[in-house]
């Protein structure tokens, strides 16, 4: 890992060993020492990033050695995706929680129309659920229904919290068998540049 120094050109080098809970503590000092042979490294931090140890050492050397950098976003900014990225995720996440092992992570979502939320008023959000198999539909719809009611009241007391505002959400199950290699659906989800 190279760090530079603020307030002049020099860079400052620390070095993570990672995985180290594989190995025996006998066997890891020989290799910092061959390490710091080849480089005087101004740390040398042996993590695991599995059960995290040094982790937080490690995250302490970046803070300490990076100069700050400018601003890229006002104070107040606390995300740069838009709502309607947000929409389509926490359907997501219900459809795949609720769903659990049945539907695969390439299920998507797309938001179709999206009305922002106004004070006193409900907000309507129309989304297709992008399923790649016709055998996928009836589980994501259920029985009668039951499925699709339950992912939709899920993802609508989710969506309200975040909005502070009253949600109408309209579901609609759609199979769309290569929706990854679709530039029109990529782009409608936000996933590549128009």
């Amino acid at each position: 890992m190279t760090a530079t120094s603020s307030g002049c050109c020099k860079t400052s080098r620390f070095l993570a060993l990672n995985k180290v809970d594989l190995i025996a503590k006998s066997k890891l000092l020989p290799i910092i020492d061959r390490y710091r042979q080849v480089h005087p490294f101004i740390e040398v931090v042996p993590i695991s990033a599995v059960d995290g140890t040094n982790v937080d050492v490690l995250e302490g050397l970046f803070l300490q050695h990076l100069p700050e950098g400018e601003a890229m976003y006002p104070p107040d900014f606390i995300t740069d995706q838009p709502d309607r990225f947000f929409v389509s995720e926490i359907v997501r996440e219900q459809v795949l929680q609720l769903t659990r092992d049945e539907l695969p992570f390439s299920t998507a979502v797309m938001v179709d129309r999206f009305e922002e939320p106004a004070p006193g008023k409900i907000a309507t959000m129309y989304c297709t659920i992008l399923v790649e198999r016709e055998s996928q539909k009836p589980i994501v719809i259920g029985k009668g229904g039951s499925m699709i009611k339950e992912i939709g009241t899920a993802a609508r007391v989710e969506l309200e919290r975040f909005f502070s505002a009253r949600i109408h959400l309209d579901l609609h199950v759609k199979v769309k068998s290569e929706w990854r290699d679709d530039e029109r659906v990529l782009n409608d989800m936000g996933l590549r540049g128009s």
